[in-house]
């Protein structure tokens, strides 16, 4: 009887075998994205360590269609993300493109006014992961609803600084900015700050841009002798604040000013994105993937740029869907978040579309605090203390 109904089972299996084997597996689903990195002509850089690389960024998206993938295998979901670098001539040109090859997924490396105009080319054909620009006015009077601003703004990197010198009691600050354009979308950073947190701006001083030597051995001696005069007999303050977008001076101020007092924002220090000591909360594994993968440390371009594109990964694996519509729908809603190693979960504000983040203010060699600070509270996230917030934003999709 055993063998009798053994035989009958061993029967069936051979009969359902061919069927199962014949049975189609599911198509799959491509998602493609592409990286456009704005090179501008710049002077080089205060120090050697900061000397450009020619994968910023590249490097980060790589690590991020590798991370795609981990998990795309097991949904049948292939990520591709295109590696493309422009000037602010031909920006506008490669976009087509990019939107040519029907790619509605474009991370941009590029400065406000680049970003901007790229926005309004893409218009509905495309999202815009905005993975460098810290302008405030792109988070406000100049919003777009086709762009989610990755990187922080000048707005949540001066709060985060903020809210750690007033746990400090360090509430008077001299205010020394450059004579560019950006150095200024700083300073009005820091001073709102200021007003917000109820710090005081005891002065403000401006350095000017005259050319010149920067890193020469000339250089070096000249500034040596500079930096104590420009900064003499300021009102007394607790820490001097840089505003320097340009890397023109701030990098000297440390340890030559005239009265011992420490410094911040652009050198001492600096509020980041993500700094290349970075190790609680994940944060070592995610390092060293990176330095095996890149062969250099991780730079703030390059965790902007991984962390936009695992915004797109993570909407696909949760959506199980590669229509760009509907991610992009996903991404804009409440049920979204991503995890950057940051010990939150990244969300997207709905009234500006900028990723909450928590802002690390570091030194040169290590993470010296993350922000925000725990005494401030807010009634939806914490994160919503760092920035614009939704009753003060002037942005209007």
């Amino acid at each position: 009887m055993f063998k009798g109904i053994i035989g009958l089972l061993a029967g069936a299996a051979v009969l359902a075998g061919p069927a199962i084997a014949q049975q189609p597996q599911p198509e799959m689903q491509q998602i493609r994205a592409a990286v456009l990195r704005v090179d501008e002509e710049r002077l080089p850089p205060i120090s050697r360590l900061d000397l450009p690389v020619e994968d910023l960024g590249f490097a980060g998206a790589r690590l991020a269609i590798e991370d795609n993938d981990t998990t795309g295998r097991f949904m049948n979901q292939d990520f591709e993300a295109l590696e493309i670098t422009a000037t602010p001539e031909t920006a506008g040109a490669e976009l087509d493109r990019i939107l040519a090859e029907g790619i509605q997924f474009v991370v941009v490396l590029a400065d406000d006014a680049t970003t901007l105009a790229l926005a309004d080319q893409a218009g509905d054909r495309a999202m815009l992961l905005n993975a460098r620009a810290r302008g405030d006015a792109l988070r406000g009077t100049d919003c777009r609803a086709n762009t989610i601003h990755v990187a922080p703004s000048h707005a949540m990197l001066a709060d985060g600084l903020a809210q750690f010198l007033m746990w400090k009691n360090w509430p008077d600050w001299l205010l020394v900015k450059g004579s560019h354009p950006e150095d200024e979308n700083l300073a009005a950073a820091f001073r709102r700050s200021a007003a917000k947190f109820g710090a005081k701006i005891v002065e403000e001083r401006v350095y000017e841009d005259t050319g010149g030597a920067r890193s020469t051995d000339s250089g070096h001696v000249q500034v040596q002798a500079q930096m104590p005069v420009f900064t003499q007999r300021a009102p007394d303050y607790d820490i001097l604040i840089a505003a320097d977008e340009s890397d023109i001076f701030a990098p000297y101020l440390p340890y030559l000013t005239w009265d011992p007092r420490p410094v911040a924002g652009s050198a001492g220090l600096v509020p980041r994105s993500w700094h290349p000591a970075m190790e609680a909360w994940g944060g070592t594994q995610y390092q060293n993937r990176f330095e095996r993968l890149a062969n250099r440390p991780i730079r703030e371009e390059d965790y902007q740029t991984w962390l936009a594109l695992r915004i797109v990964g993570e909407a696909a694996t949760r959506t199980q869907s590669a229509d760009p519509v509907e991610l992009r729908e996903f991404i804009l809603s409440e049920g979204f978040d991503v995890a950057g190693f940051k010990g939150r979960k990244l969300t997207v504000r709905d009234w500006d579309h900028q990723v909450r983040q928590p802002i690390l203010l570091t030194t040169g060699l290590l993470t010296t605090s993350v922000s925000p600070q725990d005494q401030y509270l807010h009634q939806t996230s914490a994160l919503d203390t760092l920035g614009i917030d939704r009753p003060e934003t002037e942005c209007s999709f």
